[in-house]
């Protein structure tokens, strides 16, 4: 049985794995931080957020030496799964820890 976590990302509670819910690939243990079976791209601040105006020095782009800007994409469709911002350096984000045990009791398995 899958149960659907976020949008595009969901858990398979009898192989207890991160699935896309798009095409159904298996990412990686449900243990694990599922951005682990992830591509991952790491984005260019100016290509996200451009000038709002042309041939002005200010804009409201991030300093890529502060922040950084990482997406996360399923292996097997490219559905993007997770984005984060984050300062450059720091480790990715372990967002989503579930208790796979108590998913199983509520949902029957």
């Amino acid at each position: 049985m899958k149960v659907r976590i976020t949008e595009y990302l969901e858990i398979d509670l009898g192989s207890e794995m991160w699935c896309c819910q798009r095409c159904g690939r298996d990412l990686v243990a449900a243990q694990e931080n599922y951005k682990k079976g992830c591509l991952v791209a790491e984005k260019d601040m100016a290509e996200v957020h451009p000038p709002l105006v042309t041939g002005q020095a200010y804009s409201f782009t991030p300093d890529p030496n502060y922040c950084r800007l990482l997406e996360f994409y399923c292996p097997g469709c490219g559905v993007m799964i997770e984005n984060e911002y984050l300062p450059p350096g720091h480790p990715i984000t372990h967002d989503i820890e579930l208790d796979i045990d108590a998913l199983k009791q509520r949902h029957g398995g």
